[in-house]
């Protein structure tokens, strides 16, 4: 009832029962072969892999190749990923060029060396940096309708974790937390790290977002660690990749404010290789999985982001100043200010975002806040001040193309109910919720920039084959279609939601039948959700964008733990972006 008095998504929900007419296609079964299985008439091709030359005299993979050879190759673990077609010559989009920016989020020590990361060089080191980041590169579609990496284009460009086209814009700028040795204005960032999810502007810029950045850091054992580090999971060993002890940068002894340059929303402009990119610090800095990017009805721009941490945060921003069509240079200032917002779902269906802002809602220096620098670098601490509800791992955020309505993936949470501060609530109310669920808000008289919304559950995963109650998951996940741990969330543009999952994969226990990592796409407005795509054993489907005429779709495939894709036939597995399109060459997921 809270959410029909806020228009919001209980009424869109009555028509659960209605047959979808958005899904098309054959439902797959789950699987646990260790290939790509689609539905019949779909095919997919290999687009690039970790390794692959996507710039000018670039080697072949080989995992004997050096910091200088990854350089010029994809990074490892492929994530979150945009198009941007290239215009033709009449000035409209070209359907057959594009420049693709693509996240690599992190390294697996064990196949990115030949002593599988047991006696790691200075040199290894900066190739695992090098590994990280974003890749930039065009690709072209030949006249059989197959896309391939145009490697010798002037747009093509690799933004690792070493690189120095990094600045900080907006409130921290310049602030004694961002302050270096190296970097003593607080400005001029070195490399962008962990690059999870992404997002894509109404301008025609990427958003890449910095995740997990914590596990690059460590010190030495004794090393005192603050409350503020303590919250964003800082620690002696980190991830162990034990970059610290050659990379000076990364030892929190020395250098103990490295790390707020990192977990920030980034945006890059793929069209022009010279520009630097922008750390946005308006946005916050938590653990940021994706960002979901559009305009409110009076031009603000609004980000829709989520803390992928179990009991974090989901967050918004809204800019100051309003969207101008066609002045690009405007339109590319717009996430420099504005204001920030976490979310509180009540258990009657409402919710209301609460601002954080230095000298609002107690965020004070009598409460520890000192400034709206140390609010904003420390944008957990604020969140959890004024109340925001704790989340089970919120990931990827997704806004209807047409419509006021956006959806937040909950991966899941081992603690739920088990912890003080993780307490049982509507918007989770799963106690250890292994299989995650779906949430969906509308704003308050579909204003994006409203400080109230309406909420529902979308959809709660589970295994109706196993499990009763919740862990059964809702009335539209059944045996056919079930899953864990929904991850990544994108619209196309005809309104099918896909959903993508990172879960568990071993077919046993709570879990059995439930396969491999999958793909599925569901009607946002009936409920109905079908599986679309099964991965290969062990991977993560991870990454989704559509090409301009909807007739192919990339998808990412990350960490497969056998030899996918075997293209060298040397045991080595890669993670890939594949091009998937129909057989007659359909809209994909008609």
């Amino acid at each position: 009832g809270a959410t029909s008095f806020l228009g919001g998504a209980s009424a869109l929900a009555s028509a659960a029962t209605q047959a979808t007419f958005l899904m098309g296609f054959e439902q797959v079964a789950a699987s646990t072969a260790d290939e790509i299985t689609l539905p019949p008439g779909y095919n997919h091709e290999i687009l690039v892999a970790w390794g692959d030359p996507i710039i000018k005299g670039g080697s072949k993979f080989s995992v004997k190749n050096d910091a200088q050879d990854q350089l010029l190759q994809f990074g490892d673990n492929t994530d979150g990923m945009s198009i941007f077609h290239l215009n033709n010559k009449n000035g409209g989009l070209d359907e057959s060029r594009a420049v693709m920016a693509v996240n690599s989020e992190y390294i697996n020590k064990e196949f990115m060396h030949t002593h599988k990361g047991e006696s790691m060089t200075a040199d290894d080191v900066k190739k695992e940096i090098f590994a990280h980041g974003v890749n930039v590169f065009e690709i072209n579609k030949n006249k059989k309708g197959t896309w391939k990496v145009n490697k010798n284009s002037p747009l093509n460009r690799r933004l690792h974790g070493d690189a120095d086209e990094f600045v900080m814009t907006g409130p921290v700028t310049g602030h004694p937390l961002l302050q270096t040795l190296a970097d003593p204005s607080g400005a001029n960032i070195r490399g962008t790290l962990n690059n999870c999810g992404n997002g894509q502007t109404p301008w025609g810029t990427y958003i890449t977002c910095e995740e997990n950045f914590n596990g690059y850091f460590g010190a030495p054992k004794g090393t005192p660690l603050s409350k503020e580090q303590l919250a964003y999971g800082l620690s002696e060993n980190g991830f162990d990749y034990n970059w610290w002890q050659t990379e000076d940068r990364f030892n929190m002894a020395k250098h103990p404010n490295e790390a707020n340059r990192f977990g920030w929303i980034v945006e890059i402009d793929p069209m022009d290789p010279s520009s630097k990119a922008k750390k946005r610090s308006a946005l916050g800095r938590f653990k940021h999985e994706n960002a979901a990017i559009t305009l409110a009805a009076n031009g603000k721009a609004v980000v829709y982001m989520g803390d992928d941490e179990r009991g974090e945060f989901i967050y918004k921003f809204v800019s100051q100043e309003s969207y101008i069509e066609g002045d690009r240079a405007h339109n590319m200032r717009l996430l420099d200010e504005g204001t920030l917002y976490a979310a509180k779902f009540n258990d009657n269906g409402s919710g209301e975002w609460l601002e954080l802002s230095f000298g609002k809602n107690g965020l004070t220096p009598t409460n520890g806040f000192k400034d709206e620098a140390y609010v904003l670098v420390y944008a957990r601490l604020a969140a959890r001040f004024v109340g925001a509800t704790t989340m089970d791992r919120p990931e990827w955020v997704a806004c209807h193309p047409s419509s006021p309505m956006v959806f937040c993936t909950l991966t899941n949470n081992k603690y739920r109910g088990e912890k003080d501060s993780q307490p049982l609530n509507a918007a989770n109310p799963r106690a250890t919720n292994p299989f995650g669920h779906i949430v969906r808000w509308v704003p308050e008289n579909r204003d994006h920039t409203s400080n109230r919304f309406g909420w529902d559950m979308f959809a709660m995963a589970g295994n109706p084959n196993t499990q009763t109650g919740l862990m059964a998951g809702s009335d539209n996940v059944n045996a056919d279609n079930m899953f864990n741990s929904p991850d990544g969330l994108a619209f196309d543009a005809d309104g099918r939601l896909w959903i993508q999952t990172d879960g568990n994969y071993q077919n046993e226990g709570i879990f059995a039948g439930q396969g491999n990592n999958q793909m599925l796409c569901a009607d946002p407005v009936t409920g109905h959700i079908r599986r679309f795509l099964v991965g290969p054993k062990q991977c993560e489907v991870t990454g989704i964008s559509f090409s301009n005429d909807q007739r192919t779709v990339f998808v990412g495939i990350q960490h497969p733990g056998t030899d996918w894709p075997n293209a060298d036939k040397d045991g080595v597995p890669r993670s890939a972006v594949v091009a998937i399109r129909k057989d007659d060459g359909g809209i994909i997921g008609s």
